[in-house]
């Protein structure tokens, strides 16, 4: 029982880490930044380290 919680754990955070992962460029395409679960609380973003920036689709 207790290996079955463990599986299923690693299985969750694994999903959740690359399920909510991106990256996005500015509109020149000269700078970008990752992200780990929503842009706009992204540290780049939040300093303004490259500008407007457009959205990039998902992949």
């Amino acid at each position: 029982m207790i290996k079955l919680v463990k599986i299923t754990s690693v299985f969750v955070i694994l999903a959740s880490l690359t399920a909510c992962t991106g990256h996005v460029e500015n509109k020149d395409k000269s700078c970008g930044y990752d992200y780990f679960l929503h842009p706009a609380i992204s540290i780049s973003k939040i300093i303004g380290g490259c500008g407007p920036a457009t959205a990039q689709p998902v992949k």
